[in-house]
Formats: C-alpha cells, structure tokens, sequence
C-alpha cells in the first residue's frame, strides 16, 4: 500500500525560467511574440503551399507543409503552459498533464527530425540522382516517409511515456526544467531507472542518431557529387538549394545534441534551458524566414496568397 501511494503523485512543481517573478513578467511577452510568430509564421506556410496547387505535389515543398505544421505542434507542447506559468507564478503541473506534456514533445520532436531526414533525401536525390526523381520522389512514396515519421514519432513516444508511467516519484516533485521531459523526471524519481536510461540510450539513440545518419550520408554523397561539376555557378546552384534545410539542420539538431546526447546524470537545468529555448522556440520561429527568404518559389506562393486575400 506504501508502494502505492508513492507512485500517486497529483502534481509536479516545473522550473521557472527565473527565480524572479519579475523578470517572468519582463520575458512573458517577448515570449509571448515569438510564440505568435510561430504560429502564424508557420501556418502561413501551409496555407501559401496548400493554396498553390504545383507547390503541394513538389516533394520539397510537401514535406514542408507537414515540417511547418509539426513545428507548431512541437511549440505548442510546451511554450503555452510555461507563459502560463510566467504570468501568473503558479508553476504547478498534473500528474497525467506532465506525462501528455512529455509524450507530445518527444512525439513532435522526432517527427521533425524524420521529416528533416526525409527532406535530405529529397536533395539527394534531386541532385545526385536528378534523371530518375519523378520515380524514386513519386507521391505515393513521398506520403510513405511523412506516414512512416508520425507514426514511429508517436511509438517512440508511447513507449517512453509508458516506461515513465511505472516509476514512483515520492522524494521530490521539483522538476528541473520549465517543461516535463524524459531527463528531468528520470531526475527526481525515486525508482530504479536503469531500465529507462537503458532504453534511452539504446533505442533511443537508434530512433534519433537513424534520422541524423541519413542526413549526414545524404549531404556526404551531395558533396561529393558536386565538387565533381566544373563550373562554379553549377556548384553554387547546387549548395543553394540546400543552404535553408541545412541552416535549419544545424539550428535542430547542434541544440539538441547538446541536451540529449549526455547521462541523465549530468542533466543540469541551468546549463540546458537555453538549449532548450533554441529548439523549442527560435529554431521553429526562424524556420519560416529561412525558408522563404531565399526561395523564390515560396515568395510567388507568398504573394499570391496576400494577394488572394486582399482581393
């Protein structure tokens, strides 16, 4: 019965980005616009690619739709619920809310990681293998990938809210971080989490390092491929049409290492909260911009829409 009761927890206590209540105010709404930004930043590139009937069945383009799409979800996990907690001080969470919390973060965020995969695949292809694109990038194979990353996404995270599930949390309800995620409990339970880190660090690191690995042979075998074309406006175009998704790549996936890619030990809250703004808010707030700014088919989509909208 003693067991049991310890495993009931109500509520867990999340970390405040600062330990001032007036400095929470003061970033609540600088906060608060990125957010916005995100939104509707995001949203805008669904509705300009799904407005423009040529965009939506360019595989590119197709898997920036869902990448957008899963950016606001990804954002939407968590930044809510902190401004929340900015703004009012109360910085309790439920029991069964932390775990949904922790299960849409890892769902959300693995999914963008597939998808960015996915996406490497595509330039790959485009200039590796430009003759037999329409075939190997057809859309029944394109919508196989996207399907294939929300559904593993959603496993993965299954199984980790699952294992999180068991555990007991009776020494603290303090949770280092500003959100649940897997670290930070595994942090201040007092169960055995051996067979959690084992999981974390075993598959885990398959379902995270497989979408990195594919990227990383991807642009290896781009790289090659172009330093073989002579000219240096044929090697420019070709790194031009890759600049935005590696820009974004590195934004995702440099935060993400640093956070992830350690003992749950040596987790410290103060060390990874930045981190962790990175990819949960700048990252996916900078995704919009980065991939419109240099892209001309996104600005001719964009225009249309506005204009669209304004007649």
């Amino acid at each position: 019965m003693e067991k049991e009761n310890q495993t009931m927890v109500s509520e867990f206590i999340l970390l405040s980005i600062s330990r001032q209540q007036d400095w929470n105010r003061l970033l609540f709404p600088i906060f608060l616009v990125m957010y916005v930004v995100i939104v509707l930043g995001n949203l805008t590139i669904v509705l300009a690619i799904r407005m423009d009937g040529h965009l939506l069945h360019i595989p590119m383009y197709f898997f920036l739709t869902n990448l957008s799409l899963v950016d606001v979800c990804f954002t939407t996990a968590t930044v809510p619920k902190l401004l929340a907690n900015m703004l009012s001080g109360v910085r309790r969470i439920s029991y069964s809310g932390c775990l949904a919390q922790m299960y849409f973060f890892i769902a959300f965020g693995i999914t963008d990681s597939f998808l960015l995969a996915s996406m490497a695949v595509d330039r790959y292809v485009a200039i590796c293998r430009p003759l037999h694109y329409t075939t190997v990038m057809s859309n029944p194979i394109c919508l196989l990938l996207v399907s294939c990353s929300w559904l593993v996404s959603h496993l993965h995270a299954l199984l980790h809210t699952l294992l999180m599930s068991r555990l007991s949390f009776c020494a603290s309800k303090q949770v280092s971080h500003f959100f649940c995620d897997v670290f930070p409990l595994l942090k201040i339970s007092c169960s055995d989490t051996r067979l959690n880190a084992l999981v974390v660090h075993t598959e885990g690191a398959v379902v995270v390092n497989s979408a990195l690995v594919v990227i990383v042979l991807s642009y290896v075998r781009i790289l090659v491929v172009v330093l073989r074309i002579p000219s240096a406006k044929g090697k420019q175009k070709a790194f031009s049409t890759c600049g935005s998704h590696l820009t974004v790549v590195a934004l995702f996936y440099g935060t993400v290492i640093w956070v992830y890619f350690q003992p749950s030990s040596s987790f410290s809250a103060e060390k990874d909260t930045l981190a962790a703004i990175m990819y949960t808010m700048v990252a996916p707030m900078l995704n919009p911009f980065i991939y419109t700014l240099r892209n001309s088919k996104m600005k001719e989509a964009l225009k249309r829409l506005f204009g669209q909208k304004i007649n």
